[in-house]
């Protein structure tokens, strides 16, 4: 092939599954599935008896840097001598099939699949062509099925969304990212001692102006005050700008 620079700096990521398409159509498709791989750390890719023969330079223009997964790729005759050095394979399924095989959401599979990771044996996810995806004899060589939880009223994946989802779940499986994060950038959340310095300057302001005039209900003003201050992760930034928005106003209300 002509024309590349290797795109990014991708290699394998431990013991991850080898993602082998049955019979891939379009050239666009492979480079689209390349750049999903990518994404969720899997690198192994084998190709079953692609349409249009193989290499087709289309994938790697389609691949957006996801080079070095098709410089690895590898092509085979059949399902059987693709998947023939895995331990398990899987085999998506997105219609209902009259085969008797243990059937698992993507992220059922993943777990399963971190399990034979840990355990130092290879597995495998099989896609079928694009169009009429894998047929009776290409599932009858996996272990277990894979049907994503989609709107039963439409369904309708490509073969790159197809492998991303799986690519998505595999990564997140072991991912430690925290569900929820502040971003606080140069500054940092307010303690509780600046946040009640903030509160002291503007109850102080709030009194002087005259808004806390109503004695009886001053209390529970100052308490409503407080909670909609403290519900919330406040930064020392915000509270900068506070203390200058509440003195600014006493100012203008000396003039």
């Amino acid at each position: 092939m002509t024309g590349r620079d290797g795109g990014a700096d991708i290699s394998p990521i431990g013991n991850a599954p080898v993602v082998v398409l049955v019979r891939p159509q379009l050239a666009d498709n492979i480079g689209g599935v390349a750049r999903a791989m990518a994404n969720g750390g899997l690198f192994n890719l084998r190709l079953v008896a692609p349409r249009d023969g193989w290499p087709q330079e289309k994938a790697w223009r389609n691949a957006s840097g996801a080079d070095r997964i098709l410089d690895a790729a590898t092509v085979h005759a059949s399902v059987a001598d693709a998947v023939a050095d895995l331990h398990r394979v899987f085999a998506t399924c997105p219609r209902p099939r009259h085969i008797i095989k243990p059937l698992l959401t993507a992220r059922g599979a993943a777990a399963e699949l971190r399990d034979l990771e840990a355990r130092g044996l290879d597995s495998g996810l099989l896609f079928g062509p694009e169009r009429a995806g894998l047929d009776n004899d290409d599932m009858a060589h996996a272990d277990s099925l894979i049907r994503y939880p989609l709107n039963p009223a439409f369904m309708s994946l490509n073969l790159a969304q197809a492998v991303m989802v799986m690519a998505y779940e595999w990564w997140i499986s072991a991912d430690t990212t925290p569900p929820r994060t502040l971003m606080t950038n140069e500054t940092h959340v307010a303690t509780k001692g600046e946040l009640e310095n903030f509160l002291t300057h503007l109850v102080t302001e709030l009194d002087a102006c005259g808004f806390l005039r109503n004695l009886p209900k001053r209390p529970g003003m100052v308490r409503n005050i407080r909670h909609l201050f403290e519900r919330g992760e406040v930064t020392e930034q915000e509270l900068r700008t506070l203390h200058g928005m509440v003195t600014e106003l006493a100012r203008g209300r000396g003039r």
